[in-house]
């Protein structure tokens, strides 16, 4: 029996956007990535993850969750993931050590937010208020920020106490921007910090779709063909935003601002890789 992961990757407020204007675009052209038999989610594709596996559930499907990315942004202070803030994270990862420490630095950076954490995940359960983990199989992807290592959040954890919005809030808590995320007595950061899509839990899957904003990796081992290649899966295919898309996007991937134009092309983008997806999902 084929088996079929999707692998959605991280990307902010913008990543979002573009990911559920694709699939819903997808959908539409025949190709529904929603009935994968796992779903990884890692930062953006957390949140779109865990809307995949739940909206459903409540009666939003695709056209549903395409359709609130239109909406007007609520009235406040944008975020910013720009220039400076990359060029602030770039050191933890230049000095030397193994991934696992360096990312520790960073998550040593990161504890150090003023910012509210408990805030955060309510602002993290205005878009996915689930406590409970979904049936079918999600994972949801952290970095530990005292010790740097990497963390895949599942339904077990759920049955273990951690529930499914917190896992998310982890995964989404971008370092030097928002704060880390308390998971019982540890402290989590944003999942992209150790892959921007973590395609390499898809390990094991026949069919593997990934669809990653932003696709640059830290390494040549964590970038997504090295990951891909390692999954063994027999067949895949790789969306990125194209040179239109980028352009809709714009260069802060946390401006509520381009939400809308990041979905519309999402949905554009989506009748040109439809056939390539398509083979890949066999």
């Amino acid at each position: 029996m084929t088996r079929r992961a999707l692998v959605l990757g991280g990307g902010g407020i913008t990543g979002i956007a573009w990911e559920l204007g694709l699939l819903h675009g997808l959908a539409r052209a025949g190709v529904d990535l929603t009935d994968a038999d796992l779903v990884v989610g890692t930062s953006a594709g957390s949140i779109v993850g865990s809307l995949l596996r739940c909206a459903p559930a409540e009666g939003t499907d695709l056209a549903g969750l395409y359709d609130s990315q239109l909406e007007p942004p609520e009235p406040g202070p944008t975020a910013r993931m720009g220039p400076g803030t990359i060029a602030r994270l770039v050191p933890p990862f230049l000095l030397p050590g193994d991934a696992e420490r360096k990312r520790a630095r960073l998550g040593r950076k990161a504890m150090r937010h003023p910012g509210d954490r408990e805030e955060r995940v309510e602002v993290i359960r205005g878009i996915v208020p689930w406590e409970e983990w979904p049936e079918r199989e999600l994972k949801i992807t952290a970095v530990e920020a005292e010790t740097g290592r990497f963390t895949v959040f599942d339904r077990a954890a759920g049955v273990n106490g951690v529930p499914l919005v917190r896992a998310v809030a982890a995964s989404c808590a971008v370092p030097l921007v928002w704060p880390t995320v308390a998971v019982g007595d540890r402290h989590y950061l944003d999942g992209g910090f150790r892959s921007t899509a973590n395609v390499d839990l898809a390990t094991g899957y026949d069919d593997v779709v990934v669809v990653a904003p932003l696709p640059r990796a830290f390494s040549r081992a964590t970038s997504i063909p090295a990951q891909l290649a390692r999954t063994g899966c027999t067949r895949s295919a790789v969306v990125v935003p194209d040179a239109q898309a980028l352009s809709d996007i714009g260069r802060n991937v946390l401006d509520f601002a381009h939400r809308a134009d990041a979905a519309r092309t999402g949905l554009r983008q989506a009748a040109d890789v439809a056939e390539r997806v398509a083979a890949a999902w066999a």
